[in-house]
């Protein structure tokens, strides 16, 4: 199944680093996973009416007010790890009982927010995560309101809950689970670029593309939890790993792709197909 050209066209933009995207790239990109020109550039209006992307100039795109404090999160996955500190076992809180749930986009945007920082649900009003960010609970409450949690709702340390309390906050989140991810997909991610140079450029691309944004969505939401709660060594192993991945793939998408792309006769005008040769000259898209 291709990916979705929305999610595709925002992982170009968070991979350019600020340098534009043209609807050419875009679309010679998409190509490459069976997308036709047509879903790609209805893509582009909908991402543009929704805010996500805004235009660069003539036929180019670059990442739109809605999207800017999102794009900031999701491309902080490289230096999670230095995001962490030591656990003394305080928590940090998040009141919602006195927010509103009809306004369904508002739902949806503090639920993604409070996901992003590992927050889980301790009871029907308050949402909890250990306290081993670095920053503690100023910088946790400054991160959800610019991924758009509401300002009335209070962020505030917790350091005496009661033994029963605690021992259910520790239950939240699935430490064993975690810690076997970690494992089974730095293992993928291993096996795949042991092989990668045997495969056809695009073919390679492709494969890259999807596996590496499957990763990078794990790590992006990973809730960056402390011993005991997790394997933090397990944890490290894996995000050197999807760097390392990252930089393949880079390479990939930058030197192999456009050489093989560029040894093949241009399709013939008004196929309606299109190359990804110019799309190719940056870094490969990252996850969104």
């Amino acid at each position: 199944m291709p990916p979705n050209p929305k999610n595709l066209i925002l992982n170009l933009l968070l991979a350019n680093d600020g340098t534009p995207l043209t609807a050419a790239d875009a679309v010679g990109s998409c190509a490459l996973f069976g997308i036709r020109e047509n879903s790609v550039r209805v893509a582009l209006v909908r991402l543009g009416a929704a805010g996500l992307i805004a235009s660069a100039g003539r036929g180019a795109y670059r990442l739109g007010p809605q999207a800017a404090h999102l794009a900031e999160e999701l491309s902080s996955w490289r230096s999670s790890e230095s995001r962490v500190c030591d656990w003394h076992g305080a928590w940090i809180m998040v009141s919602t009982g006195h927010l509103g749930r009809s306004d369904r986009t508002a739902l949806r945007t503090r639920q993604r927010a409070l996901a992003l920082l590992g927050f889980k649900e301790l009871n029907d009003t308050l949402h909890v995560r250990p306290d081993n960010l670095i920053g503690h609970a100023p910088v946790v409450r400054e991160r959800l309101r610019k991924l758009g949690l509401e300002p009335d709702a209070p962020v505030f340390a917790a350091t005496d809950l009661p033994p029963e309390l605690d021992a259910r906050a520790r239950t939240l989140w699935q430490g064993e689970a975690l810690n076997s991810a970690y494992r089974q997909t730095r293992q993928k991610l291993q096996d795949w670029m042991a092989h990668a140079d045997e495969l056809e450029p695009e073919v390679a691309a492709r494969e890259c593309y999807l596996l590496g944004n499957e990763a990078i969505r794990q790590l992006v939401f990973d809730p960056l939890l402390p011993e005991p709660l997790v394997d933090a060594a397990e944890r490290r192993a894996f995000t050197a790993t999807v760097l390392a991945f990252d930089q393949a793939g880079h390479r990939i998408w930058r030197e192999r792709l456009p050489a093989a792309l560029a040894s093949r006769e241009p399709p013939q005008a008004g196929t309606g197909k299109a190359t990804a040769d110019s799309a190719m000259k940056g870094r490969r898209p990252t996850a969104h």
